[in-house]
């Protein structure tokens, strides 16, 4: 394909779609969603696949990563293989033909994975994953697991991953197996929906087991709608009810019921998406997270902290930009819309439990509309670190023809494509944010206990503010250095606000960091009398800064780091806080 020829196309042309489709499976972009040998690095990123350098290779990313401060999460998909029976691709057929794969009552082998499924709950197949997973753990230094398609495994499986990695120790296998963390998709479909194939590694049975599983429930209640509905339908952060856009046409009552709703959901995700967390529901009630419903499922269903994966964007289905851009209304401004994707990243940032951040979530990553873009090649995928580009309007795209009439009108405006300024702006208040997090223990909560303690909620039940959600933190356990108490207010409305509560009163200051935003906006939220004022579409985080006792000639030897504590409080909070910034070594396709 020539790619001088393509960026010379109108920004919302299918010539780019054409092109790049008629090379589909053929460029090498490799999202590793056809395993064929599961404890094998993958070839197609290595220098010299035909050898022991592929190998060579892979120890010596993960161990320069691990070097450079950060751990390393491997994406694994044990749910399937590439093919099955005596095909060139089949592996496991050929072994022991029939038993590691799940069959169907008439002996064929289930697909409900787009590929031939696994069946995890054969013994020697739950076995071969544990020996893979170990493999890498101990010979590789893997510092996690990202299940693809998770609840197509039981949950003893999953149990038995866990205590086989809990196992490994620094002297006898050279890793900490219990510091390495384990999480996935935890959907519930196909032929093991409902428990049908016994107790399967779903969002709802996870609780307690420690594994994380992504929490669609703030997913969707952030954008609105989900991933298979019109993408046009709008949620808190893009404007439902207070800015709607000429698709959300149905009665104001009903819109704003569900504007509650969804903000019901994120106060949840905020605290852990704790089964057992109570808050004062939309409809007046106090009740527990497992009682406040999701279509038709239990809202909250962890049991810990590190269950909760939230996120609002991930590799599948639109970027939170492209999201944004598809349900604003007509009339938002880049600004305004921008405004909208930084409330969207600032609410996993803020929450309990472990923040993900789709790769290129801080700088405005387009695909261009492409949805589940695995064959859609670097034209749809790439990322610019220059900033030069956001990868937007690079043409209509591959999927979803029959929404191109919704795109191209999108695509063709070049008031709302971002610029190399509005790209960095971006990505300086999402550094900010993340700087934020790490500044405080109260964001990272390590127990439910702890979490029920020291987060609440104001601004609830019927008569709330639609669209302004208020987060008290509060440090009950002793565990903060720096705050004793943090208010963090999301204004999604496109005026601002003004916000008093008795229940607040204090000396509360805006985070420094926010005083110095790259905002200039944000930097003009403020605190005064007992009341917050919080500028439109804007995440605002007020403290109260802890006391700190006035140094005196003994308080360290001579010599001695009388800093040494503070510094291992910023050192933690770098590591949790990153937490949910993996690096996915191997991709994967399905939506």
């Amino acid at each position: 394909v020539d790619g001088a020829q393509l960026a010379s196309a109108a920004p919302d042309s299918d010539t780019q779609s054409i092109a790049v489709s008629a090379i589909t499976g053929t460029d090498g972009f490799n999202w590793g969603y056809d395993p064929l040998h599961f404890t094998t690095p993958e070839g197609s990123y290595s220098t010299n696949p035909n050898d022991t350098t592929r190998i060579v290779e892979f120890r010596d990313m993960v161990q320069s990563l691990n070097q450079s401060g950060l751990r390393v999460v491997m994406d694994v998909v044990y749910n399937h293989t590439n093919a099955s029976g005596q095909t060139a691709n089949s592996v496991l057929d050929k072994v022991v033909p029939g038993y590691y794969h799940r069959l169907n009552g008439d002996g064929g082998v289930e697909k409900s994975t787009c590929c031939e499924n696994t069946a995890t709950e054969h013994e020697m197949m739950r076995k071969l994953m544990i020996d893979s997973l170990t493999t890498w753990a101990v010979d590789y230094k893997v510092d996690g697991f990202r299940f693809d398609l998770m609840g197509h495994h039981m949950l003893a499986d999953m149990q038995a991953v866990r205590a086989a990695l809990d196992s490994l120790t620094l002297e006898k296998d050279g890793v900490d197996g219990k510091s390495i963390y384990v999480y996935g998709e935890g959907w519930d479909f196909g032929e093991v929906a409902g428990n049908s194939h016994g107790k399967n590694a779903t969002q709802l049975n996870i609780a307690g087991t420690g594994i994380g599983v992504f929490n669609d429930r703030l997913r969707d209640a952030v954008r609105g709608g989900s991933p298979f509905t019109d993408p046009r339908v709008q949620g808190f952060a893009t404007g439902l009810v207070l800015a709607n856009n000429t698709n959300e046409t149905g009665k104001p009552e009903d819109q704003l019921i569900q504007l509650n709703k969804y903000s019901d959901w994120i106060k949840l995700g905020l605290a852990g998406n704790l089964a057992s967390y109570e808050i004062t529901s939309a409809s007046g009630d106090l009740l527990p997270g497992r009682l406040i419903g999701y279509n038709n499922n239990p809202a909250a269903y962890t049991a810990d902290p590190q269950e909760n994966i939230i996120y609002v964007s991930a590799h599948d289905n639109q970027t939170i930009f492209d999201g944004v851009q598809a349900k604003a209304p007509a009339d938002a401004t880049l600004a305004d819309r921008i405004r909208m994707n930084n409330l969207a990243l600032s609410i996993p940032m803020f929450s309990q439990g472990v923040p993900f951040f789709h790769a290129g979530d801080d700088i405005l990553r387009s695909k261009s509309f492409n949805p589940n873009s695995y064959n859609s090649g670097d034209w749809y995928n790439k990322l610019d670190w220059t900033y030069e580009s956001n990868n937007w309007g690079v043409g209509l795209p591959l999927e979803g023809t029959a929404q191109w009439d919704i795109y191209k009108p999108l695509l063709a405006d070049p008031t709302i494509a971002p610029a190399k300024t509005d790209i960095e702006s971006a990505s300086a208040v999402f550094r900010e944010f993340l700087s934020i997090r790490k500044s405080s223990a109260l964001f990272r909560l390590q127990t439910a206990d702890q979490i029920k303690k020291s987060v609440s909620f104001l601004n609830t039940g019927p008569e709330q503010v639609p669209g302004l959600i208020v987060m008290h933190l509060t440090d009950k356990a002793g565990i903060d250095e720096n705050y004793k108490d943090i208010v963090v207010i999301f204004n999604s409305r496109p005026e601002a606000v003004t916000f008093t509560d008795a229940a607040l009163s204090g000396s509360y200051i805006l985070h420094p960091i926010q005083q110095n935003s790259a905002d200039a906006i944000t930097k003009t939220a403020s605190y005064s009398a007992d009341t917050f004022n919080v500028p439109a579409r804007t995440t605002a985080v007020f403290v109260i800064e802890e006391a700190k006792p006035a140094a005196t000639a003994t308080t360290a030897p001579v010599g001695t780091d009388s800093g040494s504590s503070s510094t291992l409080v910023i050192v933690l909070g770098v590591v949790a806080a990153l937490a949910g910034l993996v690096f996915f070594l191997i991709r994967r396709r399905k939506a």
